[in-house]
């Protein structure tokens, strides 16, 4: 194993020192090139390390995923979201007496403002829940505006509570004004998961209870998608909070990152793959097609993961609890078609494409009652998480400065101004 880069530019040599398996990007600036110091070229940051981080740990090729050691397979059979968050904020897991008081923090702050559901009503009805859940998001800064005191450690606790325990009320909020109905307030009767559900559902009952086995499967499905490491939104995260920016307004931007269809949109597009499939018997026709380059096998492959997304493997034992509750759907038998063939096919295998987690959360979503436009909503209020981790992490690494990356310039040289007249 090499300690060191040596990199040589005419008379110019540099000894570069290895370090937790990268170099340091300033140092390559001792090369002198015809456009200044020498720089890196990495488009979607596909080999650049932007960040040290202690939070998640991902190994694609091995397709492990690890929050602060843990591996997300045993976090998901035996503990609950609040449990993980916690983990993924404090970096251990808590004791009964800090999972309570844990608890107790973030669910006493269910609650906001009524002004908040004037902001979501301010939409049309049909506007995507994304949009609305950004704009209620970003507008607690408003209503908290201590939050913009970050370097306060005990406001950034207390803002990290308040987003961490209001995102599912506003999801909730974007979903019923949706369909035209009124927003369900919070229950201090229900947890974390049931609650979120219950604001969803809730129509006459004084209290509204959701089947254990369908509370279990969201739970772990908000487990599975609490982190994972500097992908589009996180990324978005870290860049806002880097110019001081409060947690609401960070966590605003990682919305609009997950917005996008090939961040947070992955898994409608399974379900719209499985139905224009139709039937078991199209399954070969399609895999054929693909390899034929005529179509695309959606939830198939992952820009990190080069081996069974450890994700998925969980998410197929949730899909039976859900299905047993509410009965089976022909696309599922479609789905496992597909993932066994694919499994088994040289084509997928050697391309290294096997199934991520968008391949089975779909259908649970579906099952559950969800429209497609409420997927990447459900995507965010577990991630959420995440991103308060990240935030806090970014806002005390001594070694972050604002987020500014280098550009290649390709425009022109420098030009004489033309008049109006000669042009």
């Amino acid at each position: 194993m090499a300690d060191s880069l040596q990199i040589s530019t005419g008379e110019v040599t540099a000894e570069l020192p290895i370090t937790e398996g990268a170099v340091r990007a300033t140092g390559l600036a001792v090369v002198e090139t015809d456009r200044g110091p020498l720089a890196s070229y990495d488009p979607g940051f596909v080999n650049t390390a932007a960040c040290r981080s202690s939070i998640t740990y991902i190994d694609g090729d091995a397709g492990i995923l690890e929050h602060r050691g843990y591996p997300i397979e045993e976090l998901a059979e035996k503990s609950s979201f609040l449990e993980v968050a916690y983990l993924l904020s404090n970096g251990e897991l808590p004791t009964a007496t800090q999972l309570a008081d844990w608890e107790y923090q973030v669910n006493r702050h269910r609650l906001v403002h009524e002004n908040v559901y004037d902001i979501i009503k301010s939409f049309r009805y049909d506007a995507h829940p994304m949009a609305k859940l950004m704009a209620s998001v970003v507008s607690q800064m408003t209503f908290y505006p201590s939050s913009r005191r970050i370097a306060e450690p005990e406001l950034r606790e207390l803002n990290a509570f308040r987003l961490l325990g209001k995102m599912p009320t506003l999801a909730a909020a974007t979903f019923r004004h949706s369909i035209g109905r009124h927003p369900v307030y919070p229950s201090d009767e229900l947890g974390y998961v049931e609650n979120f559900l219950a604001m969803l559902f809730q129509s006459q009952q004084r209290v509204w209870r959701s089947d254990p086995r369908l509370t279990r499967a969201l739970e772990v499905l908000f487990i599975l998608h609490a982190d994972h490491e500097q992908n589009c939104s996180t990324t978005a995260v870290r860049t806002v909070a880097s110019s001081g920016n409060d947690v609401y307004t960070a966590a605003a931007a990682g919305i609009g990152a997950l917005f996008g269809p090939l961040h947070g949109g992955a898994n409608e597009a399974v379900l719209k793959m499985l139905r224009e499939i139709g039937s078991l018997d199209r399954v070969p026709e399609f895999i054929q097609g693909v390899k034929n380059g005529r179509g695309r096998l959606m939830g198939f492959g992952h820009r990190v993961y080069k081996n069974y997304d450890p994700r998925a493997k969980v998410i197929k034992q949730a899909v039976d609890d859900v299905f047993e509750v509410r009965g089976m759907n022909p696309l599922l038998d479609i789905a496992v078609e597909l993932e066994k063939i694919a499994l088994n096919d040289d084509y997928f295998v050697s391309r290294k494409l096997y199934p991520n987690v968008d391949f089975y959360s779909g259908l649970i979503y579906e099952a559950l009652n969800f429209p497609s436009e409420m997927f990447t909503v459900l995507f965010a209020v577990p991630r959420t998480a995440g991103w308060i981790a990240h935030w806090t992490e970014q806002l005390t690494d001594p070694d972050q400065r604002i987020i500014r990356p280098k550009q290649l310039y390709t425009g022109y040289e420098r030009r004489t101004y033309v008049p109006m007249e000669d042009r």
